[in-house]
């Protein structure tokens, strides 16, 4: 029993394992001579280029740029999808119209706008926010449209025995059972805005943000930046995927499927 509890116990570990390895040859790659060391910078480096860049404030600037971008998509992006995904969840008309058109664009990667919204809207921000807020609309879209459609036939048959008016029967039946699905949706676009935007600053490298910063880094050859910005970007992502999962429990908690 002791040995199977053992084993147990150091199951969880061995996650660690992978990072550990790869850090140990991280450190030895960086400590070779040549293009080695240029390409793998020293774990020193990679400190003091974050105390720099956080020192001077340019890091701190980039990053609630970046967040500021993001949620701004969100917001913009999921409020529009959530009311067209409900209009053509409580209108057969307007689904037969923009169904078909919605389903053809949301094929085209998010990024693939990219050359389409530069030459109208430039690459400044307005073009920047419009491809993170497309990030956020097609998911919010769907997701709502989805749960509106997937209500359940009795609770729609519960509304005429109570006579419930087309009002009463969208806010008090069809729109709670539609909650699910348009949080899984609203939960898909938070992750999907921190993407895009990272991409979008990459590409149109103009303005600030922390794509914007790894752009110009990797032109003055400063990996040691480079990699503090892939830091920051993996630990939000990270830490909103753990975000996510957190809410979608609190606010799922009733339904049986959880993301």
């Amino acid at each position: 029993m002791s040995k199977i509890f053992n084993v147990r116990t150091l199951l969880p570990l061995i996650g660690f394992l992978p990072p550990v390895l790869f850090f140990l040859w991280w450190d030895h790659q960086s400590a070779q001579d040549g293009a080695q060391a240029l390409a793998y910078v020293s774990f020193a480096q990679i400190g003091q280029a974050l105390s720099d860049t956080f020192g001077s404030g340019e890091l701190g600037s980039a990053y609630l740029a970046s967040l500021g971008r993001a949620f701004a998509g969100l917001l913009i992006g999921g409020s529009i999808g959530m009311a067209v995904g409900t209009v053509m969840g409580l209108s057969k008309p307007v689904e037969w119209a923009v169904s078909p058109l919605y389903n053809s664009l949301r094929q085209v990667p998010i990024l693939g706008w990219l050359p389409l919204i530069g030459l109208w809207f430039g690459s400044g921000d307005g073009a920047k926010l419009i491809i993170v807020a497309l990030s956020a609309f097609y998911p919010t879209v769907l997701f709502t449209f989805e749960g509106l459609k997937q209500a359940e036939a009795r609770l729609l048959d519960v509304s005429r025995i109570y006579r419930l008016n087309a009002w009463q029967t969208f806010w008090r039946v069809r729109w709670p059972a539609a909650l699910p699905s348009v949080f899984t949706g609203l939960f898909q676009a938070l992750a999907f805005t921190w993407i895009a935007t990272i991409g979008v600053e990459l590409l149109f490298s103009s303005g600030f943000g922390l794509g914007a910063m790894m752009q110009q880094a990797q032109l003055q050859a400063r990996l040691d930046v480079v990699l503090v910005c892939v830091l920051f970007v993996g630990l939000t992502g990270f830490l909103l995927n753990a975000l996510i999962r957190q809410l979608s429990q609190r606010l799922l908690s009733w339904r049986s499927v959880r993301l």
